[in-house]
């Protein structure tokens, strides 16, 4: 056993001699910041340092406290005209190596750069917009939609903030859904912005779609003074598909189905064609019941 122990003890020895290389972690902290500076992303706050030395140093970096978190001055690095902060790995390196043993070698340092976004407290308030697949199950279609809440603000450099008009949501699939959805759902995030709250509550509401019919009368359009023309039938039935909940606030005044005078005399025939020309934005797939009638031009 005393021999298998010694043993064991000359490999340890002999392995920790050899070269090697590690990855260590090092705390970064910002420090000098001012009290009205806004961070609109945030800045990592661990580096990867890649060391290479004999394996007794590695080991000593690892069991002990010799490395230090590395201090960033927000003075030093900042840039006022355009709210960002870049802070070069050289610098970053310099550091690190006055507390290595002076046998120990960086080979490298991730991320390449250390990089964030600040302004001193300008901000404005955007709407929210839904984006992805929102998709109500068949024959259902989206009736209304609400966000809580409805404006989110936004921390940005002034360039930045002019050209911001609205936040989406993060790619959303809601697929297939019959009933009224409530989720929180996170918002896209913008590089150089700090969007306040990151997430909002998004309310989808569906309802089913019907279909319906209403009477409309027929008007005629460009007659010469004087001159009256009546249809056969008088009113034409129009038919649409639109939510069961708002089809008792569709009036059949909100349609207007006309004859035009020029297009009879330019095509005269036995029956006239009747055009919808107007109909309520609410609803889908409007068609005339008839497109021809018969009519007759009186003379006053």
């Amino acid at each position: 056993m005393f021999f298998l122990v010694l043993s064991g003890i000359f490999w340890l020895l002999m392995t920790l001699n050899e070269t090697y290389e590690k990855e260590l972690q090092v705390a970064v902290r910002l420090v000098d910041v001012p009290k009205n500076a806004v961070m609109t992303t945030s800045m990592t706050d661990t580096i990867i340092v890649t060391v290479r030395d004999k394996g007794f140093t590695l080991g000593a970096y690892l069991t002990s406290h010799k490395i230090q978190p590395v201090d960033v001055s927000f003075d030093d690095y900042a840039n006022n005209s355009t709210g960002k902060v870049v802070v070069p790995t050289s610098d970053i390196q310099k550091q690190i190596l006055q507390q290595l043993y002076g046998s120990s070698r960086i080979t490298s340092i991730k991320p390449d750069k250390l990089e964030f976004y600040f302004n001193f407290g300008r901000s404005k308030q955007v709407s929210v917009r839904l984006a992805g697949r929102i998709i109500p199950g068949k024959s259902y279609y989206l009736a209304s939609q609400r966000f809580w809440p409805q404006k989110i603000t936004v921390y940005a450099n002034e360039k930045l903030l002019d050209s911001i008009q609205y936040v989406s949501t993060v790619n959303l699939n809601i697929v297939n859904f019959e009933d009224t959805v409530i989720q929180t759902v996170a918002l896209k995030s913008i590089k150089g912005a700090k969007l306040v709250p990151s997430t909002v509550r998004i309310g989808l509401y569906p309802d089913v779609l019907t279909e319906e019919s209403t009477e409309v009368p027929i008007s005629a359009v460009n007659m010469p003074q004087g001159k009256v023309l009546r249809t056969f039938p008088s009113k034409v039935s129009v038919r649409f598909t639109v939510g069961a909940s708002k089809f008792r606030m569709i009036k059949p005044e909100q349609f207007k189905v006309i004859v035009d005078y020029n297009d009879l005399m330019a095509h005269p025939s036995d029956k006239c064609n009747i055009y919808l020309r107007a109909y309520p934005h609410s609803i889908t797939k409007v068609h005339l019941d008839m497109t021809k009638v018969d009519y007759l031009i009186e003379q006053q």
